[in-house]
């Protein structure tokens, strides 16, 4: 497990699933906002849900995130789009309603970062995330992520196209703080 200072990311297990299924994929709304395509019901123990892990898939590493104080499930965590080449990769986490709000997805960067930078070595990490979304744009900004720019009407979401923001970390630039 890659332990920050308030969570911890580890392999998922099989019982996760139907918790981040029915609390974050179940979420017409949430859903919407976080998939970047459009939303679909899905059967329970479905094998095509987000959540289901591809152990052989070498350029997605999906974590489940939990609280180091017991271990609670909290939400997921991402490392996406992997490029060996370039050394870079995108960011991506999704917390469970009841865990929003806590100083978890500013810890969650933070282990990613070290995951990207100390144990894949990469260059740079990247986050593309809705205009709106305040939680993600502080999480990134706390970690060092740097506003590159305004991908405008770039995201159809339930209805209406929104902006999304795009930020970039450059490994030089990173400054860790977790325990990792």
């Amino acid at each position: 497990m890659l332990k920050g200072n308030k969570v911890g990311l580890r392999a998922r297990h099989e019982d996760d699933i139907p918790i981040l299924q029915s609390e974050l994929h179940d979420d017409v709304a949430n859903a919407a906002r976080a998939q970047g395509r459009p939303w679909r019901p899905l059967t329970p123990g479905s094998k095509h849900s987000q959540f289901v892990v591809d152990d052989t898939e070498q350029g997605h590493v999906p974590f489940s995130v939990v609280e180091l104080a017991g271990g609670t499930l909290v939400g997921t965590a991402t490392l996406w789009g992997i490029d060996d080449h370039h050394r870079s990769a995108h960011i991506g986490l999704g917390l469970l309603p009841s865990s929003r709000g806590k100083g978890y997805g500013t810890d969650v960067v933070a282990v990613l970062c070290h995951y990207g930078f100390i144990v894949r070595g990469l260059q740079r990490l990247q986050i593309e995330t809705l205009s709106d979304n305040e939680a993600m744009l502080r999480s990134a900004e706390r970690n060092g992520f740097v506003r590159e720019g305004l991908m405008r009407s770039s995201a159809w979401v339930m209805g209406e196209f929104l902006d999304e923001v795009l930020l970039g970390l450059l490994v030089q630039d990173w400054k860790p703080d977790s325990k990792g």
